[in-house]
């Protein structure tokens, strides 16, 4: 791989780029270089920082604030920046510090000395607010339309199995019949709610940091407004110190990614329990199990167990930034340097989870016979069957002693209690939002419009 700064580097570049110039006598300590650097994890900004230089460079030309001329050549270099890493021709460098550093380190090697009037009317601390939120802006695009597959992998798969009756569970014990695809439109519903969490976040993630320079805004004749609709912002910040310093878009997202997790954790602890032996509920796929190194027999189900495990990533992920954020004085403090990592870490976790169980859960065998065997057991019509007494007239409380008697000392049976199979227990909750088959329709149906109208209403695009 050939490199784009070796052996170009000028001979007056310093290891920090000139920051340290002037009011520094020396350069840092070693030890305290590389725990200063971030590159290793920001250098995954390049394209935010890069598209948001080209937008901030050309209103700077605008503005006449540096000559046309300069712009011109600062935008044409950063394009090409922007294609050498992309392309696998930038090497990184750690004694850069970071990705704004070694982006424009290797535009003054490009361009020469103008690379240095990029950074006018702008700081490092607006500069990475804008990255955080473009970058934060897109994954939330992308989580979006991964929830949307996700969506409308569950309401194919209840699509399928309006027919199928299994035990409804309480405390992990039998309770009601329900519907199969009842119980699966039940995760429909948590991920359409996260879906909208994100959505509503869009407009607190979609304001324009730049310009708030490094907490007081800039004394250059900025056009903050141009640069906010050339990046694809609806409004730009209102006051520069909380510009720099807030992240509260940051903890929004992994708080919204948690919710996503949690409810992928349910899901997946119940398809751990369904396929087991004792239940056998379904068959995962064989694409998503693996086998035991010493044990031929074994099939484990461990998609759904590593979803599971992973949602803790995510949980602690939301936990470090609370916890960072929280003493922080206004306005910019190096402190917010650790909120990248956490949400790296979140943005590859729940985004691999999802892609995984849309994946899956199309390709789950459910067992039919084995569910309605589960689910004709005589006490799950313990209910209707005090509803019955209470149709009669029975007060309800002692219809529920009456029949709780009854199971108590001989149990429920078809012989002695005439009871109801589960197929007329399901049709009977005939009202809006419960079981009975023409209502699962109707919520498979008005899913369906939601998906299809919701995807034609995602986020736009990202700037130009």
């Amino acid at each position: 791989m050939s490199r784009l700064v070796d052996n170009k580097r000028p001979r007056n570049a310093t290891k920090s780029a000139g920051i340290r110039k002037g009011r520094f006598a020396g350069g840092m300590d070693a030890s305290f270089a590389r725990f200063n650097a971030s590159i290793s994890f920001d250098k995954r900004l390049y394209k935010e920082d890069v598209l948001g230089s080209i937008a901030h460079v050309r209103m700077l030309g605008r503005r006449k604030i540096i000559p046309s001329k300069d712009a011109r050549a600062i935008e044409k270099g950063l394009k090409e920046v922007l294609a050498d890493i992309e392309q696998g021709r930038f090497e990184f460098r750690e004694d850069l510090e970071d990705v704004h550093i070694n982006i424009e380190e290797a535009l003054r090697v490009k361009i020469g000395d103008a690379a240095g009037k990029l950074h006018t009317a702008r700081s490092r601390n607006d500069q990475v607010a804008l990255d955080l939120r473009m970058y934060v802006k897109e994954q939330t695009r992308q989580v979006m339309a991964a929830l949307m597959e996700l969506m409308s992998a569950v309401t194919d798969t209840a699509r399928r199995n309006t027919r199928v009756i299994m035990p409804g569970y309480t405390h992990l014990q039998r309770a009601q019949p329900v519907r199969l695809s009842h119980h699966l439109m039940a995760y429909f519903h948590m991920f359409r709610r996260d879906w909208e969490r994100f959505r509503d976040a869009w407009p607190r993630v979609n304001e324009m940091p730049l310009g708030s320079a490094a907490l007081a805004g800039t004394t250059f004749g900025v056009d903050r407004e141009s640069v906010a609709a050339d990046l694809g912002f609806e409004t730009v910040s209102e006051n520069s110190m909380d510009a720099v310093s807030d992240r509260d878009f940051v903890v929004e997202f992994i708080s919204n990614s948690a919710m996503v997790m949690m409810h992928l954790s349910r899901l997946a602890e119940e398809l751990v329990l369904w396929s087991s032996q004792e239940f056998g509920f379904c068959t995962l796929p064989d694409a998503f199990c693996s086998g035991s190194s010493i044990m031929p027999q074994k099939k484990n189900p461990d998609a759904c167990e590593l979803i599971r495990g992973k949602t803790g990533r995510v949980y602690g992920d939301l936990v470090t930034l609370l916890t960072m954020l929280k003493g922080l004085p206004l306005a910019y403090n190096k402190d917010l340097q650790e909120d990248k990592e956490p949400l790296f870490d979140c943005v590859d976790t729940v985004k691999a989870c999802i892609a995984v169980m849309a994946a899956m859960v199309p390709e789950i065998e459910f067992h039919a016979d084995r569910m309605l065997e589960a689910a004709s057991d005589p006490g799950l019509a313990a209910t209707d069957l005090a509803d019955r007494l209470a149709r009669q007239g029975v007060p309800f409380r002692e219809a529920h002693e009456l029949v709780g008697s009854l199971v108590r000392e001989s149990g429920v049976s078809g012989a002695n209690s005439g009871i109801p199979s589960p197929e007329e227990m399901v049709e009977a909750r005939r009202h809006p939002g419960g079981t009975s088959l023409a209502n699962v329709r109707k919520q498979i149906e008005q899913a369906q419009e939601f998906l299809a109208h919701s995807a034609a209403g995602l986020p736009g695009k990202r700037s130009r």
